[in-house]
């Protein structure tokens, strides 16, 4: 009889309502996995709306310093008022006597302006190129026959040369000997070319504008 109402309550116990119930919703690691699987699909296209925004961020604030950064390349690129007044100076000459030499400046450096006289003139053409260390013609090196513009600075070191002095009575360099004739070529001594000639015009009779 003991055994009888042992299978018998056993039958009962495993026929119960609650374990009916587990069987039929399942285990609790299927519910587990379920959830997430459900609030992850909810979240997907707000996590993929936020992913656009944050790209489409980046992208505008990258735009902005690209552009950003063209500006200052074009502002730097374009030259200031201050910047044009220094690339350029203007002299008057009027008061140059011939055979006399003035000095000015333009961009910090000096520079000789020479009134030739007629002799002189005639000196500097009749120079074979044949003789010239860095040969160059006198017509090639001046606008006006009476006017000679060079850049003061010795080619050899970059000392400042006087004027009307040395052995061709152009310029002398007493650093090192250099000697420049009155077309501010090189003809004696270590310098190896001639006096440079800067960007000049003549505004009219009396104005040069250097630069």
């Amino acid at each position: 009889g003991s055994r009888v109402l042992s299978r018998n309550h056993s039958f009962r116990w495993a026929s119960t309502p609650a374990v009916e119930s587990a069987q039929s919703l399942g285990s609790i690691d299927y519910y587990w996995k379920k959830d997430r699987i459900e609030k992850s699909n909810s979240g997907s296209a707000e996590n993929r709306g936020f992913t656009y925004l944050v790209m489409g961020a980046n992208k505008f604030i990258y735009a902005s310093a690209v552009r950003i950064a063209a500006i200052k390349f074009i502002a730097s690129m374009a030259a200031s008022k201050d910047v044009l007044a220094l690339a350029s100076a203007e002299f008057d000459v009027s008061a140059v006597e011939a055979g006399k030499t003035i000095t000015v400046k333009w961009r910090g450096k000096p520079v000789f302006i020479r009134h030739r006289t007629s002799e002189e003139v005639a000196e500097a053409e009749g120079v074979s190129l044949d003789a010239l260390r860095d040969p160059q013609s006198d017509a090639d090196r001046v606008q006006e026959k009476d006017w000679l513009v060079v850049m003061g600075i010795c080619t050899h070191l970059g000392c400042v040369p006087i004027a009307n002095a040395g052995e061709y009575n152009g310029w002398f360099c007493p650093c090192h000997g250099s000697h420049y004739d009155v077309s501010g070529r090189i003809r004696k001594g270590p310098a190896p070319l001639n006096l440079e000639v800067p960007p000049y015009k003549f505004l009219d009779s009396d104005k040069l504008l250097v630069g």
